[in-house]
């Protein structure tokens, strides 16, 4: 599809959260005529903002992602570098988990701040527009059209050559596809639920180490803690709801943090603690698939639209993909959907690894021993981590040698657990075969020997 043509496709994009502003950015740049329609009144000016805070962990496919609309450099200058994980046990003994090599490493920035760059680089282009306060009511697919309610309460019929549905979990667009035959959709909510705290600067610097994603893995739940670039930490405190519940005054917070999290409460502050607790109430998290992505050539889902997942993979706003339409849409859906159902799987696996694993002396092994061999065979074993987080590798590729590799690796320590064995036996054998029968006349000797001498060597008489 030529630039010409491009410039006469009308693209509406439903959602100005990271997502649809990213793929604003992708579509302007092709020449398409881009209108946003965002729900929210514009951040970048309102006074309080609804939504998800959790910090973004950004990896290497987002940052290819901003690279190619020019952003990687100015969005990376705002992050705090994380390195390795840094797991609290309950005894407030620290040890690290590196993330890859020495290198390696993955940026914890801000969402709002990053979705405020990207809808300021949306409104650079000439032909892309954000339309703030208008909520999308209905869709007419097959004829061209949405409908969408701007702040003067007026519904307004909009025509365009493509509905890209950018907006979240709960689409709207991804509503009025799931009325279409043949439309698959599924979702799970986690029995967790998480809140957000803060550990404030200590003496004007970070109250702990900066280049860490802190972890205080406590098997049926956990919390985490991300740096700022204000020296502050973002805490989040996942478990279950029922857990949640059980916390019903100041008092009872703190003791519970006493008993799970006892090196955090001079972190975060005792008073700020009972306090910020109850500033809002557990959120739950929501993983979704479905299939297919597009209808016809009329519309098509991104980001959480198509695929929900948890944040515990770190990888929800790095999965994020441009299109072209210079690329059929029913190909599209068949090249994304396996990657992007194996990363909510993913995604399900990292929070129980997180929150029950790290302390795991197994688990440890496992990681160091992954580590040797990406030492020596860097091609051709790479752990999975580095697979998802630090490279372009499809996810379901990933997966899929991820299996393989652990295959590997246990045929590889059962294989020597099984020659120590036998090498051990060997000796064991070996060494017995030398005075076969010794054992036996030990005692008969030295009952001799007493008889004789009428005393007890522990020297074998004859044998000294």
């Amino acid at each position: 599809m030529d630039s010409s043509e491009c410039h006469r496709k009308k693209v509406a994009v439903i959602g100005g959260g990271l997502v649809g502003s990213l793929n604003a950015c992708f579509l302007a740049k092709r020449n398409f005529q881009v209108d946003v329609y965002e729900a929210r009144e514009d951040i970048r000016v309102a006074k309080f903002t609804r939504g998800r805070s959790i910090n973004l962990a950004l990896s290497y496919r987002g940052r290819q992602a901003l690279k190619a609309i020019g952003l990687e450099d100015q969005i990376v200058s705002q992050g705090v570098p994380m390195r390795a994980r840094m797991i609290h046990s309950l005894s407030g003994k620290k040890s690290a988990i590196p993330y890859g090599t020495k290198s390696q490493y993955i940026l914890s920035i801000s969402r709002e701040n990053l979705n405020k760059d990207l809808l300021n680089a949306v409104e650079k282009y000439s032909n892309a527009k954000v339309h703030f306060g208008h909520r999308l009511l209905k869709c007419n697919l097959e004829e061209g059209t949405i409908t969408v309610l701007g702040p003067d309460n007026v519904p307004k019929d909009v025509t365009c050559d493509l509905t890209v549905g950018c907006d979240g979990a709960y689409s709207t667009v991804r509503t009025h596809l799931m009325k279409k035959p043949r439309f698959d959709y599924s979702q799970q909510y986690i029995p967790h639920g998480y809140i957000e705290l803060t550990i404030p600067p200590k003496n004007g610097d970070y109250a702990m180490e900066p280049n860490y994603l802190h972890i205080w893995p406590r098997n049926t739940f956990m919390m985490i803690a991300l740096p700022n670039m204000n020296k502050s930490f973002t805490c989040t405190l996942f478990m279950p709801f029922e857990e949640f519940e059980k916390l019903l005054t100041g008092s009872d917070v703190l003791d519970f943090f006493q008993k799970h999290f006892p090196d955090s409460i001079p972190l975060i502050g005792a008073q700020a603690l009972a306090q910020d607790y109850f500033l809002l109430p557990a959120q739950p998290m929501i993983s979704i698939k479905c299939s297919s992505f597009h209808f016809k050539s009329h519309c098509v889902l991104m980001g959480d639209a198509a695929h929900a997942i948890v944040p515990f993979f770190g990888q929800g706003m790095n999965a994020v993909s441009s299109f072209s339409l210079g690329i059929c849409l029913p190909e599209f859906s068949r090249f994304r959907i396996p990657d992007d159902h194996a990363i909510s799987d993913l995604s399900m696996y990292n929070y129980i690894e997180m929150r029950a694993h790290v302390n795991s002396r197994w688990f440890i092994f496992q990681k160091n021993i992954e580590r040797v061999l990406h030492c020596i065979m860097p091609s051709t074993f790479i752990p999975l981590y580095t697979m998802v987080t630090f490279s372009r590798i499809r996810y379901h590729e990933a997966v899929l040698r991820w299996h393989w590799q652990k295959k590997v690796i246990n045929r590889g320590l059962f294989f020597f657990g099984s020659l120590i064995t036998i090498g051990g036996y060997y000796l064991l054998v070996h060494y017995m075969s030398l005075r076969p029968l010794d054992h036996l006349r030990r005692p008969w000797n030295w009952i001799i020997y007493f008889q004789k001498t009428g005393s007890i060597s522990l020297i074998t008489p004859g044998n000294h």
